[in-house]
Order: C-alpha cells, then sequence, then structure tokens
C-alpha cells in the first residue's frame, strides 16, 4: 500500500483525550505516588496480614480461583475475602478451603448482594382520538 492510497485517520482517533490517570484504571495496586508514606506502609502491612491468612485458608486451587475472580469483579472478591478473613478469626473453618467450598461460598455472597431490579410501568391515559371517531 502506497502512501498516496492510505487513508488518513479521523482526528478524534488521532490522539486519546485522557480525563484521569491512566495508571489507576489498569494498575489499582499501584499507589498515588503523592500519598503519605505511612498510610502506603499501613496497607501494605494490611495487605499482607490479609495475604498471609488467605494462604493458610485457601487450597492452591481456590487462591487460584479467588485471584482470576478478583481481576474480574475486585469488589466480590473482597468481600469474599472478607468473609473467608471473619471465618478463620472466629474458627469456622476446619481444615483449608478447597475450590468446591470457595464455590458455595461464592454463590452465598452472590445471593446476599444479588441486585433485585424491578420495572414499574407507569401507564397513563391519553386522549387518543382514534376512539372517538365514528365510522
Amino acid at each position: 500500500m502506497s502512501p498516496e492510497t492510505e487513508t488518513p485517520l479521523p482526528p478524534w482517533a488521532a490522539a486519546p483525550v485522557l480525563c484521569h490517570p491512566p495508571w489507576k484504571e489498569f494498575l489499582p495496586h499501584v499507589e498515588d505516588p503523592s500519598a503519605d508514606p505511612s498510610q502506603q506502609e499501613a496497607k501494605q502491612r494490611e495487605a499482607e496480614i490479609r495475604n498471609t491468612i488467605l494462604a493458610q485458608v485457601l487450597d492452591q486451587a481456590a487462591r487460584a480461583r479467588l485471584s482470576n475472580l478478583a481481576l474480574v469483579k475486585p469488589d466480590k472478591a473482597k468481600a469474599v475475602e472478607n468473609y473467608l478473613i471473619q471465618m478463620a478469626r472466629f474458627g469456622q473453618l476446619a481444615g483449608k478451603v478447597s475450590e468446591q467450598g470457595l464455590i458455595e461460598i461464592l454463590e452465598k455472597v452472590s445471593q446476599q448482594t444479588e441486585k433485585k431490579t424491578t420495572v414499574k410501568f407507569n401507564r397513563r391515559k391519553v386522549l387518543d382520538s382514534d376512539e372517538e371517531d365514528d365510522y
């Protein structure tokens, strides 16, 4: 294809417009560089503690499934992690949770957080000239 026959890009495709820092969307684990270092350390310690507890509570397959879920639905994964950590702290878990056990927990969390969608039709009576016509 010669340069004369190439179609130029439309103006909107030439340069992307960024309204927010692009790294926040793709790298949620990267902290804002202007944040306080002590807060960053506290968050890092908390993450290490969470990971340690989850490593003790989940077997390898369940851990992999939970990390895959965190990539797709981080809020749901965080809720499941909190649930597992709470159960571990209160001694409600006997041994490591298998992948099947994690699936059951995911189903329970899904049922609890399921959003109910309701549609309400508001039908208004509109004067229709067709009803009044006499044939």
